[in-house]
């Protein structure tokens, strides 16, 4: 089976191992070796691997209709269009593919609606450190480290100001300014919560300038910070909202969320082969129904701060300075620059965690991670430490 790996390509630096099945917060490679995934796909799998209101999703909607196209309408994309503007606030959605695809859309909307009602503004007031897809447009609204010379010419038109400095914002505003756009936790950054005051004065400040307020909530949408929604904690409502990831549960699916006032595309302005499918769109549906049920976000919270205390309770013999983030999207903020060495320590021990940066560990545990799940990650990080030397 390894001899395969030959004929994919490398396009990441991947281990030597076949992830074969999984289970809750459990993968299992071609060996049989278990691991305990506090990864979940880069916190796609909101609910864990293969749960079973998914299978049943799929198998149910795959026995009676796949993709009609999506020239016409389907019950899936309609239920779910109307849980998604009533559970956010806004009024339209158009379905994607991933989160990059939903961002690429977003700008585009964007720049459709400055063409339309602010004289053909089109730039955006970005940040740095920020993530939002690997598209050549979302690319170069991103602020990642080392992507400047990549893939160039970018697309134009994308201002980046250092993430929580209002007053960049306000200097780099034009007529020309569309939209602003960000996470309000950089996941690829490393874990980086917003300022509450910071959100506050970018909603009015878009408000102001007419300007329209764009939130990526790819990472932190569908209860990961333990609201349905990250701007939800802020008392604030988007513009535009982008989610993916935890939308789909682990397939591939995500939306583009708009206000009536911001949702100017016109027909044959936006679209895709497979958006919005009912097969996809039936597990969105079940997934929605999984974090809104009595008891999901609170279960959230409650292991997010007994995750946060189990990692303090260590800190000093893990060289952790602080646990950063919201919900179960936290970060471990080291007191040195080994967190890759301790990513791979981490996998020799059947633990998964990422590094986001040199001194950064991240953690996104299925959001149905158990107490006694919570206590093996104490275990085998702290049997990762010990092999630091």
């Amino acid at each position: 089976m390894l001899g395969l790996m030959k004929h994919v390509m490398p396009i990441a630096d991947r281990p030597n191992l076949v992830m074969q099945r999984g289970l809750g917060s459990f993968l299992w490679d071609q060996n049989g070796s278990q691991y305990l995934d506090f990864v979940q796909g880069w916190a796609v799998n909101c609910l864990g691997h293969c749960p079973p209101e998914i299978q049943a999703a799929l198998q149910s909607q795959c026995q009676r209709l796949i993709n009609p196209s999506p020239a016409f309408y389907n019950d899936q994309m309609m239920a779910v269009s109307d849980t998604l503007a009533r559970l956010s606030g806004l009024d339209h959605v158009f379905f994607a593919n991933s989160g990059a695809e939903a961002n690429e859309g977003a700008i585009k909307l964007a720049r459709k609606w400055g063409a339309k009602h602010k004289a053909g503004a089109h730039s955006f007031v970005v940040f740095e450190n920020g993530f939002h897809g690997r598209t050549l447009a979302t690319m170069s609204a991103s602020g990642k480290t080392g992507w400047d010379q990549l893939f160039e010419p970018k697309v134009p038109g994308f201002t980046k100001v250092p993430y929580g400095d209002i007053e960049a914002v306000r200097a780099h505003l034009t007529p020309q300014t569309v939209g602003i756009m960000l996470e309000l936790v950089q996941g690829e950054g490393g874990v980086v919560p917003a300022d509450p005051a910071f959100v506050t004065a970018l909603r009015e400040l878009a408000t102001q300038h007419h300007t329209l307020l764009m939130v990526d909530e790819v990472q932190t949408g569908i209860a990961r910070t333990g609201d349905l929604f990250a701007y939800q904690h802020h008392g604030i409502v988007p513009d535009i909202l982008t989610l993916g990831k935890g939308l789909g549960g682990g397939v591939p699916v995500a939306a583009l969320l708009a206000t009536q006032a911001a949702s100017v595309f016109e027909f044959g302005d936006q679209g895709g082969t497979y958006n919005g499918n009912p097969l996809m769109l039936a597990v969105v549906a079940a997934v929605l129904e999984a974090v809104t049920a009595p008891g999901f976000l609170a279960h959230v919270h409650a292991q997010s701060a007994r995750l946060q205390s189990l990692i303090m309770a260590h800190a000093d013999r893990w060289g952790v300075r602080m646990v950063r983030g919201r919900g179960l999207l936290l970060a471990m903020v080291l007191t040195h620059d080994r967190a890759p060495e301790l990513v791979s320590l981490a996998l020799k021990q059947g633990l998964l965690v990422n590094a986001p940066r040199p001194n950064v560990i991240r953690l996104m545990p299925s959001l149905r991670v158990s107490d006694d799940e919570l206590a093996l990650f104490v275990t085998l990080f702290d049997q990762t430490v010990k092999g630091l030397t």
